[in-house]
């Protein structure tokens, strides 16, 4: 009978433990944070301090205050459908930087591939008249017209990697700005701003404006009052579909195989250029995908001075992706997670006298434990290994018998 390997010795198990291993000092050290400002600010102290700490594990479950001033805790559905709805284009993001992984590569280009998907995809949604054309046909362009152009914008630094051997990082980070740029001077010259509005500026409409909206498919009931939609399942979707690509499929193989080792899969035959490239778009495409699910909610406007600064979904994705190990469906549950967080941050915010920049903090110290991830894993094996012992050599022979004192004293007499 086949012995039963241990459970630190299953890579599996090792890297979900790393994972929670960071999130958990991750979470302590927030905690610290709360308890520490707490008790050095004189107008907080220890109640304010307990009762931030307890957010930081609770808020999705916080209710607000009762009649007696205290927290009140349950099961809250507009927190929980609004996490649904802020985790999706994190799990979309998340799956564009676990997707290049896999294929060797590291997408620092989430952000711009974001933004051009959330250009195409605006764009294709109001300028459409839904007048003419159903508005279902058109989310559906919509979409697809997204997912297109963050492909596009991901396959120029696959392009420039299997062409010219740029490092795609340095590609990545051109890009970004590039796409930064021309999305605000996009935008600026259309005339899709906001002017009915007079309180606003530099917005673009909702999609709603032209009767484009993502379907609720029930989840308004299960989540009533919060901006849930069915993006969440057609994200969880996307999820499972490239589980397969990379786990099922020739194409998936040749991908990690090149990510392996480029040049052992040239020589197997397989086209290392092409794989990258489409990598890259893959990755892309998922940003575009996430853009578009976010905005074609119908309750979303788009801030178009974007060249100030990147869009942190893009690079929320990143410790999404280290979390979940890059496997396409633990990036699901982590990206819920990181959502879960930014909930607790807008809670902390609104029932106590903290402010929700502490979540950052407990996000900055995941991330950089998930960084380590690796260090963490060799350190569970090694405790593993030190715990099972040595094991015994199946090819050693018998040590030879010890000759019995009182035989060998028969023999003498």
């Amino acid at each position: 009978m086949k012995e039963k390997t241990p459970l630190l010795q299953r890579d599996g198990a090792r890297s979900v433990l790393a994972s929670l291993i960071s999130i958990v000092i991750g979470l302590a050290a927030g905690s610290l944070v709360v308890l520490l400002v707490g008790l050095f600010n004189s107008g907080m102290g220890l109640k304010a301090a307990w009762e931030g700490i307890r957010l930081i594990f609770l808020g999705l479950f916080s209710t607000g205050r009762n009649a007696t001033g205290g927290l009140s805790f349950g099961f809250n559905p507009v927190t929980f459908g609004n996490m649904l709805f802020r985790a999706t284009p994190l799990i979309m993001t998340g799956l564009s930087v676990a997707v290049a992984y896999k294929t060797g590569l590291f997408n620092i280009g989430a952000p711009g591939q974001y933004l051009a998907g959330t250009a195409a995809t605006l764009f294709i949604a109001l300028e459409i008249p839904s007048s003419a054309v159903p508005t279902w046909i058109i989310w559906i362009l919509a979409f697809l017209g997204g997912m297109a152009a963050g492909a596009l914008w991901g396959a120029i630094p696959g392009l420039l990697k299997a062409m010219l051997n740029i490092n795609e990082v340095l590609a990545c980070i051109m890009t970004n700005w590039i796409s930064a740029n021309l999305v605000t001077w996009v935008f600026d010259v259309s005339n899709l701003k906001n002017t009915v509005e007079n309180t606003k500026t530099a917005y673009i409409y909702k999609t709603t404006f032209n009767g484009v909206e993502t379907p609720k498919m029930f989840l308004d009931k299960i989540f009533p009052g919060s901006q849930v939609n069915g993006g969440i399942l057609i994200a969880a979707v996307l999820a499972v579909a490239m589980y397969i690509l990379f786990s099922k499929t020739t194409l998936g193989y040749e991908l990690k195989a090149c990510g392996a080792n480029r040049h052992a899969a040239k020589y197997a035959g397989i086209k290392d250029k092409r794989s990258i490239v489409l990598s890259m778009a893959i990755a892309g495409a998922m940003s575009g995908a996430g853009a578009a699910l976010y905005y074609l909610a119908g309750n979303t406007e788009f801030f178009w001075s974007t060249y100030q600064s990147l869009p942190a979904t893009g690079f929320n994705g990143i410790p999404v992706a280290l979390l979940a190990v890059c496997n396409p469906i633990a990036v699901i549950f982590t990206g819920m997670f990181m959502s879960m967080l930014d909930i607790a941050g807008q809670q902390l915010t609104a029932l106590t006298a903290y402010n929700e920049y502490i979540t950052d903090v407990i996000i900055a110290v995941i991330v950089y434990l998930s960084a380590f991830s690796l260090v963490i894993k060799l350190w569970l094996g090694g405790r593993a290994k030190k715990k099972a012992g040595p094991k015994p050599d199946a090819n050693a022979e018998d040590p030879a018998p010890v000759p019995d004192a009182a035989a060998g004293k028969e023999g003498e007499e």
